[in-house]
């Protein structure tokens, strides 16, 4: 009898996640992505939302943080990486996703509400009330 009820869980558990994972298009870019859903990471008293939108699909992380700038919040947790500059740092992958104008002319376009912003990732201090986006272009 156990080991009936654990194989109908198991069978559960299994059509479960496949339910799941089959409702997230992770095709094209999203498939190298660490997040293909909405999430909440970090701790901290600020509070930062940050969309990621790679060609139709966007995520939205809301990060808890006590850093200074959106750059060291979405670089606390993971979330980007790149180069050191003389104008600060060039962002090549956001999420597990690379854009790398070298390879195919792909970067990440940084936006506060919207409009395109007039300073980086790691220059721009956190506005609880703004909305950031890092949009995937060619």
């Amino acid at each position: 009898m156990k080991r009936t009820i654990s194989i109908a869980l198991l069978i559960v558990c299994l059509f479960s996640f496949v339910a799941c994972k089959e409702s997230v298009d992770v095709t094209g870019l999203w498939e190298n992505a660490t997040y293909v859903q909405d999430t909440e990471l970090g701790e901290g008293a600020k509070t930062v939302k940050v969309e990621v939108k790679v060609e139709e699909q966007t995520v939205t992380f809301t990060i808890n943080t006590d850093k200074k700038t959106v750059g060291e919040a979405l670089a606390e947790n993971g979330l980007i990486a790149g180069d050191e500059g003389a104008y600060g740092l060039y962002v090549k992958k956001v999420n597990g996703i690379v854009a790398d104008y070298d390879v195919n002319q792909s970067y990440w376009a940084f936006y506060i509400n919207g409009e395109m912003a007039m300073t980086g990732v790691d220059m721009t201090d956190i506005d609880e009330t703004a909305i950031y986006r890092l949009e995937y272009a060619k």
